[in-house]
C-alpha cells in the first residue's frame, strides 16, 4: 500500500466519523433507537419467548412507572440539574394517597388529588432551594431524598396499604385492556399521552424553547431576556407533578402502596435518559428518547432474565450501557453545530 493510499483511507475514516458525529448530534435518538431495535432482535433469537405477545406486555407494563418518572428526570437534566429525590417523592406521594384514601376515609379522587398537589409540591420545594437560595441541585436533591423517604417510614410506619382497601380509582391505572395476546394497562396509556403532551411542549412552545435555551448556556439566556430561575422552577415543580402521577402508576402497577420500594428508581431514571441520547450537561435530548433509553432498560432486563443471566449481571450490563452512553454523548459533544 503506496502512502498517498494510506492517507486517502485514513482521512476517508475520518470523514466518515465526521458524518457519523453530525448525524448523532442532530438526531440523539437515533442511536438509542438502534441499540434498542439490535437488542429485541438479539433477545429474540436467544429465547423465541421474548418476542411473544405477553412477554412484551410483561416489559412495557414495567417499563411504565420508570418512563414517567424520566420524563421529570428529562426536564430537569435539559436544564443541566439533576434530581436524586425522583424515586423518594413517587413513594412517598403514593404513600400519602393511600392514606388519605384508607385512614383519613378519604374519596379516592380527593385522595388523588391531595397526592397529586403534595407530589408537586415537592418538585416545587427542590426549585425553590435551587433557584433561591442558590444551591447546586445534587446538594438539595440529596437532602430532599433523605428527607422524603424518612418521612415516608413514618407516615407508613413501614407498612403497606393493600390495594385491595383502597377505593377501587386507586388502583385503576393498573387495569389491562386486552388487545389480542398483548395486554395494555391504563398507567401505559397515561405515561404514552404523557410523553405526547411534552413532546409537544418541548418542541412546539415557548416554555419549551426556554428550557432549552437555559440548560445550554443559562447566562446566555438571562442575557436574552429568559427568566431562568422561573423557568427552573416550572421545571422542578412539573417534574414533582410528574412524580405524583407516577405514584399513582405504582400503585396501580403493585396493586398496593409499599414503602419499600424504589430504591433503584433514582438510578433507573436517569439511565433512561442518558440512554435515550439527553446530555447531562444540559441543552441537548427529548422525550422520545427517554421513551426509548426507558425500553432498553426494560428489555435488557428482560431479555437477560429470559436467557437465564444472574441479577447481578444485568445490573453489570445495564452500568456497562450507561458508561457507554455517556462516552458517547462527550464524543458527540465535540461537534459544533
Amino acid at each position: 500500500m503506496t502512502t498517498a493510499t494510506a492517507g486517502f483511507e485514513a482521512r476517508n475514516r475520518e470523514s466518515l466519523g465526521l458524518r457519523l458525529q453530525h448525524l448523532l448530534h442532530g438526531n440523539p435518538t437515533l442511536g438509542p433507537l438502534a441499540v434498542l431495535i439490535l437488542a429485541v432482535g438479539a433477545f429474540s433469537i436467544l429465547n423465541p419467548r421474548f418476542f411473544s405477545a405477553p412477554n412484551l406486555s410483561l416489559v412495557l407494563a414495567q417499563v411504565t412507572v420508570i418512563a414517567v418518572l424520566a420524563l421529570g428526570q428529562t426536564l430537569v437534566i435539559l436544564t443541566a440539574g439533576i434530581d436524586l429525590s425522583v424515586g423518594a417523592v413517587a413513594v412517598f406521594s403514593s404513600i400519602l394517597m393511600a392514606t388519605f384514601a384508607t385512614k383519613a376515609g378519604m374519596p379516592g379522587p380527593l385522595a388523588l388529588l391531595l397526592g397529586f398537589v403534595l407530589g408537586t409540591a415537592m418538585g416545587a420545594l427542590n426549585g425553590f432551594l435551587v433557584t433561591r437560595i442558590k444551591l447546586p441541585p445534587f446538594i438539595v436533591t440529596l437532602g430532599t431524598l433523605t428527607i422524603f423517604f424518612s418521612l415516608n417510614s413514618v407516615v407508613s410506619k413501614s407498612e403497606t396499604v393493600r390495594g385491595s382497601d383502597m377505593p377501587s380509582l386507586m388502583t385503576w391505572t393498573g387495569t389491562t385492556i386486552p388487545i389480542g395476546g398483548f395486554r395494555l394497562t391504563y398507567g401505559s396509556i397515561i405515561m404514552l399521552l404523557l410523553f405526547a403532551l411534552f413532546f409537544y411542549a418541548l418542541g412546539s412552545t415557548a416554555w419549551g424553547k426556554h428550557v432549552y435555551a437555559t440548560g445550554d448556556d443559562i447566562e446566555a439566556a438571562r442575557l436574552a431576556g429568559i427568566r431562568t430561575n422561573r423557568v427552573l422552577l416550572s421545571v422542578y415543580t412539573t417534574a414533582g407533578a410528574l412524580y405524583a402521577v407516577g405514584a399513582w402508576v405504582l400503585i396501580g402497577r403493585l396493586a398496593s402502596a409499599s414503602p419499600n420500594v424504589g430504591t433503584d428508581y433514582n438510578l433507573d431514571s436517569i439511565t433512561a435518559v442518558v440512554l435515550g441520547g439527553a446530555s447531562l450537561f444540559g441543552g441537548r435530548g427529548g422525550v422520545i428518547g427517554t421513551l426509548i433509553g426507558a425500553l432498553i432498560v426494560g428489555v435488557f432486563r428482560n431479555g437477560l432474565q429470559l436467557a437465564g443471566v444472574e441479577v447481578v449481571w444485568q445490573g453489570f450490563a445495564i452500568g456497562l450501557l450507561v458508561l457507554i452512553a455517556v462516552s458517547l454523548d462527550q464524543w458527540i459533544r465535540k461537534v459544533k453545530s
